[in-house]
């Protein structure tokens, strides 16, 4: 325990986690995407491992990773810092510690077409229309974007039948990043569709998962394999 707590204190954010946990993964990209001033212990590769996975268990941790500590203090795993983030209670928190070296702030040039005057096309509508209707889960998603990789993340852990469209990497994919801005989606990814219909980004899913309504959601729909 004494060991727990001395590696709690070593930086501003620490987390403990296994390298082949999905959430720990979804977790850390959360914060690396931050810029948070981070310390990362994988249970899976450090020789006292197993040791630490005990104490934290005996802390209240179950599963027992992710285990995020702020300031020293643990915060909780995977429900707990996303109920943070998604009530906006996580920048200001990790800024009263000294966490952050530099909050990044994201723009996209697609943005920009409209006050420039550039006509939107009527068929890149219809064709958001068209993607959105391939399979059950349908994720417009951009490859740099660390909350895409998150939700995506979070679908391919349940195993659901998904279908990615990358805008920065198709044809015309600021047309379509334009057609989600119309459709509301702000910031424009991810954008998830489920069944045909706009769910909504990276806050609206996380929503549904964390009061429990995502699951039933995809086995309705059949996105489900298993």
């Amino acid at each position: 325990m004494e060991r727990v707590t001395k590696l709690a204190s070593e930086k501003p954010v620490v987390i403990f986690s296994k390298s082949s946990c999905c959430m720990s993964h979804t977790i850390k990209s959360l914060f690396y995407d931050f810029g948070v001033n981070l310390a990362v212990h994988e249970l899976d590769e450090i020789h006292e491992g197993s040791e630490i996975e005990q104490a934290l268990l005996r802390l209240g941790r179950k599963p027992s990773v992710p285990a995020i500590f702020i300031g020293g203090e643990l915060v909780g795993g995977t429900n707990e810092v996303m109920s943070l983030h998604l009530n906006r209670s996580l920048i200001p928190m990790l800024r009263r510690v000294g966490a952050l070296w530099n909050l990044k702030q994201t723009s996209s040039s697609c943005k920009t077409l409209a006050s420039l005057g550039v006509a939107f096309p009527r068929y890149q509508m219809d064709r958001v229309t068209k993607l959105a209707s391939e399979k059950p889960v349908v994720i417009f998603s951009k490859s740099s974007c660390c909350m895409s990789h998150t939700i995506k993340t979070l679908f391919y852990d349940f195993g659901v039948d998904l279908a990615v469209n990358e805008l920065d990497k198709i044809p015309r994919g600021c047309e379509i990043e334009q057609a989600l801005l119309r459709l509301g989606c702000n910031p424009s990814v991810p954008a998830v569709f489920i069944g045909g219909e706009l769910v909504g980004g990276a806050n609206e899913v996380m929503t549904l998962h964390l009061n429990r309504s995502l699951v039933p959601i995809l086995k309705q729909v059949g996105a489900l394999w298993v």
